[in-house]
């Protein structure tokens, strides 16, 4: 499963942050940011994870995440 997300995240210190705390909660799961990307683009691969659970956890830290459709 690939969940790709939205997000307003610019700063590549905090990317990097964002990644190790959802490297935390998802150690299964391959995660990388593309801030290159106008989207801002997380994105998250692995076998078993929730998107609104990712959302949560982003929205914790005040970064906006949308499922990128």
């Amino acid at each position: 499963m690939v969940e790709v997300f939205k997000t307003n995240v610019s700063k590549v210190k905090q990317a990097k942050a964002l990644v190790h705390q959802l490297a935390a909660v998802l150690p299964a799961c391959k995660i990388n940011f593309d801030l290159t990307d106008c989207d801002k683009i997380l994105r998250v691969e692995g076998e078993h994870f929730l998107p609104c659970k990712i959302i949560e956890l982003l929205q914790r830290y005040d970064v906006e995440c949308v499922v990128l459709e």
